[in-house]
């Protein structure tokens, strides 16, 4: 009888910690990884990173500059349930268990925010008028475009670090910012 409790005990507490620790990957911060090279030479492929994702819940502006991981699957609705069941279906032990998985989650930097009016020029981005000075970026930009991009409301426009070798915003349009899953914490050391 007293094993029995102390196997009901125990697996009462592996449990309560199971659930603690998916609310907080669900809700709070989750560990992820970046796939690719266009946030060098500020991230690189392969590092473990932490996200915030307490914005995403919120739906907070993020700042400019701030690095986010976005889901770039903007031309559908994401939906309440995308928040719990993403994270179980796309994370770090899933993707060494079943190898490659689509690349839907990107990493990249808020360049635009509501109402902001951009253009690319001379290997520049201009944001309201206001060349940007990018300490960041890895190399020049070689992208041009005469076209002028307005951020829609509830919407952030985002860049890769590495402009030369990197899908985002210039490819997919703005993101909405339920889209926007969380901001980058901090690189973990291994």
């Amino acid at each position: 009888m007293k094993i029995l409790r102390e196997i009901t005990s125990w697996l009462g507490t592996v449990i309560i910690s199971i659930i603690v620790a998916l609310l907080i990957i669900i809700f709070l911060f989750q560990p992820t990884s970046v796939d690719g090279h266009s946030m060098e030479n500020t991230l690189h492929n392969g590092n473990k990173i932490i996200i915030n994702k307490t914005q995403n819940i919120f739906h907070k502006v993020p700042n400019y500059e701030d690095i986010v991981v976005i889901d770039s699957r903007v031309e559908r609705e994401r939906k309440f349930m995308d928040n719990i069941t993403d994270p179980l279906k796309y994370n770090l032990i899933v993707t060494k268990i079943r190898g490659s998985i689509d690349e839907i989650f990107w990493v990249k930097r808020v360049i635009g925010r509501p109402g902001d009016v951009l253009e690319f020029k001379d290997g520049k981005v201009v944001r309201n008028g206001t060349v940007l000075e990018e300490s960041y970026i890895k190399e020049p930009m070689l992208y041009q475009s005469d076209e002028k991009i307005t951020v829609p409301e509830k919407n952030v426009f985002v860049m890769g670090d590495n402009r030369n070798d990197s899908k985002d915003s210039r490819v997919i349009g703005c993101i909405p910012l339920d889209h926007v899953i969380g901001k980058y914490l901090f690189k973990l050391g291994f």
